[in-house]
C-alpha cells in the first residue's frame, strides 16, 4: 500500500473515531434525559404561531392516540362550516366531535352570534375536560375564542387546570394567551417561511382541509 493511501486510511479512521466519540456523548446525554423523565401525567400541549399546520399536527396526535386504543374527542372552533377530512375519518373510529358551526368570524360579522356559538362549543369542551374516560382532547382554534373575548380566560384556565390528571389536551391557534402558555407543559410555535396562498394559490380540498 502506498504512503498516500495509508495516510488517507488513517485520516478516515481518525474521522470515524471522532464521529463515534461525538455520537457516544450524544447517546449518553439522551439516555440521561430518558432516565430522568419517568413521571406520567396528562400533558397540555399548545400549538401556536402564524405558520400553517397547527390543526394538522393536532389531528396527528389524535390519530396516534386512537391507533393506540385511546379514547379521543375534538372541539372545533371557527372552522365549522368547512368540510373536514380528518373528521370524516376519525368519527368513523369513534372520535367524538363538537363543532362551532358559525364558521370564520370574519364571515359572520355578528359578535353576539359568535359569542353564543363559542359558549355552546366551550360547554361541550368543559364536559369533555371533566370526563376521566377521555384520554385526549383537541381544542382546535381555542386561542381565538380567548383573544376575541368570546370566552372568559379564567373559565378556560379553570377547566384546563381541573381536568383529570392523566388527560392530555392539545390547544391550537395563533396568538395564544400568555396565561395558557404558562400553564402548558409543551409549547410549539409554527412560523411561516412561505405560503402558497400568498402567491394566489387557493386552499384545496384534501391538502389544506
Amino acid at each position: 500500500m502506498s504512503a498516500d493511501k495509508q495516510a488517507e486510511n488513517q485520516a478516515e479512521n481518525h474521522k470515524a473515531e471522532r464521529h463515534k466519540a461525538r455520537q457516544q456523548k450524544v447517546k449518553e446525554a439522551v439516555d440521561a434525559k430518558i432516565a430522568k423523565a419517568q413521571a406520567e401525567k396528562g400533558v397540555l400541549l399548545v400549538m401556536t404561531g402564524n405558520g400553517k399546520g397547527k390543526t394538522t399536527a393536532g389531528f396527528g396526535n389524535i390519530t396516534r392516540a386512537v391507533g393506540h386504543g385511546k379514547k379521543a374527542a375534538v372541539v372545533q372552533f371557527i372552522k365549522g362550516n368547512w368540510p373536514c377530512g380528518e373528521r370524516a375519518v376519525l368519527e368513523k373510529v369513534g372520535v367524538e366531535f363538537h363543532v362551532m358551526a358559525t364558521g370564520f368570524t370574519w364571515e359572520t360579522q355578528d359578535r353576539e352570534k359568535d359569542t353564543q356559538a363559542a359558549l355552546s362549543a366551550w360547554e361541550a369542551a368543559e364536559t369533555l375536560l371533566s370526563d376521566d374516560s377521555i384520554d385526549i382532547v383537541l381544542l382546535d382554534e381555542l386561542t381565538y375564542m380567548v383573544s376575541y373575548h368570546y370566552l372568559d380566560l379564567d373559565r378556560v384556565l379553570t377547566a384546563l387546570n381541573n381536568r383529570p390528571p392523566m388527560q392530555h389536551v392539545i390547544v391550537t391557534g395563533r396568538a395564544c394567551h400568555r396565561a395558557i402558555l404558562e400553564l402548558a407543559d409543551t409549547v410549539s410555535e409554527v412560523q411561516p417561511i412561505k405560503h402558497a396562498f400568498e402567491d394566489g394559490v387557493k386552499a384545496q380540498l384534501g391538502f389544506d382541509y
